[in-house]
C-alpha cells in the first residue's frame, strides 16, 4: 500500500493536526505502509528524523502562507500525485483536492464548527463548514477521532455513516506517564506560584475551552480555603478575550498564572503535579489533553460534552459547563484525597488502552477500504 500523506497543513507550533500527524506517521511506517510525506520545507528534516522509513518531499516554500497552500492543494498536489503514483492520498486536515486522481482519505477532527460556531473565529467556522461538506461528498473514506464526531457530521451534513472510520487518538506512553516528585517539584518551581498546590489546565485559550467559567468556578471552590491552590493555565493564548476579564476579577489573595506554551518535556510533570487537571470544554472532537493527563496519573475534571466521555469513561470526574457546577465538582475533588487517588489510578489504566499503534491500524484499514471503493 503506497500512501501519499499531505502534511503541509501542520503548523510550526505542532499543535492540533501537528500532534496527530507527528504521532501517526512513525506508526504507519511500522505497520508496513509505503509512506510518502509532502511537507513544508521547514519540516523536511523533522519528518526524516521522525520516520526514517518514509520518503519525504518538500512542498514549495510559498505554501507556508495559507492561501497559497490551499491553491497548491488544488493544483500542485494533484501534480505530485501523478509523479508519486500512490494508491491513496491522505489529507489529514479537513480539506482535499477536488481532482486528486486517486482515492482520497480525509480526517475530520471536529464538528463544532456546525454545533457551536460562535466559539470559533467567524472566518474559520465558515471555511471549515464548507470543507467538511465537500469532504463528506467527495472523499472515498473519512477518518474521525470519536463516535461523537462521526455522529455529528452524519447528522449535520447528511454524510453516509458507512464511509466513516473511528480512529481514537493515542498517547505517547514513553512521554506521558507518572513522574517523580522531584520532577514535579522542578516544573512547579517554573510556574511562579510560590510552592502552592495548583489546579492545572492545558490547551489553547480559545472560547471552546470554557476557561472564563473555569476561572470563576475555581474562585468559588477555593476562595475560603486556608491555603487555596493556584490555578495555572498552560497553552497558547488563543482569542478568548473574556479570560482577561475573568482573571482581573480574581480576588487578590488567590493566585492565577498563564504560562503560555510549556516545553513538551515539562508537560508530564505539569499534569502529574496538579492536584486536579480541569478541562471543562464546551465540546471536543477528541480531547487529547484529557487523555494525556490521565496517562500522567492525574485526577481529571471534565464535561460530558461530545467526545469527552468516550475518552474519560468512568476514570474521570464530570461537571457541567457553568461556573457553579465547575466550582461545586472541583471543590468536591479538592476535599476528597481518596477519590482523587482512585481516579488517578483508574485514569492510568484506561489511558493504557489508547495507543497510536492502534490508531495506525485503523488508518491502514481505511486506506485499504478507500482503494477497494
Amino acid at each position: 500500500m503506497r500512501v501519499l500523506l499531505d502534511a503541509t497543513a501542520v503548523p510550526a507550533d505542532r499543535g492540533g493536526v501537528g500532534r496527530y500527524v507527528d504521532e501517526l506517521v512513525p506508526e504507519l511506517v511500522r505497520a508496513g505502509v509505503d509512506l510518502v510525506l509532502v511537507t513544508q520545507a521547514r519540516d523536511v528534516g523533522h519528518y526524516r528524523s521522525l520516520a526514517p522509513g518514509a520518503e519525504v518531499i518538500s512542498a514549495p516554500k510559498a505554501v507556508g502562507r495559507r492561501p497559497v497552500r490551499l491553491l497548491w492543494e488544488q493544483v500542485g498536489l494533484p501534480a505530485l500525485v501523478r509523479r508519486v503514483r500512490p494508491d491513496v492520498l491522505h489529507s489529514p486536515h479537513y480539506t482535499l483536492p477536488v481532482l486528486a486522481g486517486v482515492p482520497v482519505v480525509v480526517t475530520l477532527h471536529d464538528a463544532t464548527f456546525f454545533t457551536t460556531p460562535e466559539l470559533h473565529l467567524r472566518s474559520k467556522a465558515v471555511f471549515f463548514r464548507t470543507a467538511i461538506r465537500l469532504a463528506s461528498r467527495r472523499a472515498a473514506r473519512l477518518v474521525v477521532p470519536s463516535r461523537a464526531t462521526r455522529d455529528e457530521v452524519v447528522r449535520l451534513v447528511g454524510a453516509d455513516p458507512e464511509r466513516f472510520d473511528v480512529a481514537y487518538h493515542g498517547v505517547d506512553h514513553e512521554r506521558f506517564h507518572a513522574t517523580s516528585a522531584e520532577e514535579q517539584d522542578r516544573v512547579r518551581a517554573t510556574l511562579d506560584i510560590g510552592g502552592l498546590d495548583y489546579v492545572g489546565f492545558l490547551g489553547t485559550l480559545e472560547p471552546r475551552k470554557n476557561v472564563p467559567a473555569l476561572v470563576r468556578g475555581w474562585v468559588e471552590a477555593v476562595t475560603d480555603r486556608p491555603r487555596p491552590p493556584a490555578l495555572v493555565l498552560a497553552g497558547g493564548r488563543g482569542w478568548d478575550d473574556a479570560i482577561d476579564e475573568a482573571v482581573e476579577a480574581v480576588p487578590e489573595h488567590l493566585t492565577v498564572r498563564r504560562t503560555g506554551f510549556l516545553p513538551l518535556d515539562d508537560l508530564p510533570a505539569f499534569l502529574g503535579g496538579a492536584v486536579v487537571v480541569a478541562y471543562p470544554s464546551l465540546g471536543e472532537g477528541f480531547g487529547l489533553p484529557v487523555l494525556e493527563a490521565m496517562a500522567c496519573h492525574s485526577p481529571v475534571l471534565t464535561t460530558r460534552e461530545l467526545s469527552l466521555p468516550e475518552v474519560g469513561g468512568d476514570a474521570v470526574a464530570y461537571c457541567g459547563t457553568d461556573d457553579a457546577s465547575i466550582g461545586r465538582e472541583l471543590a468536591a475533588l479538592l476535599d476528597d484525597a481518596d477519590l482523587r487517588a482512585r481516579l488517578a489510578d483508574a485514569a492510568v489504566a484506561r489511558a493504557g488502552g489508547f495507543t497510536w499503534a492502534a490508531a495506525a491500524q485503523v488508518h491502514v484499514g481505511t486506506y485499504t477500504a478507500a482503494v477497494r471503493r
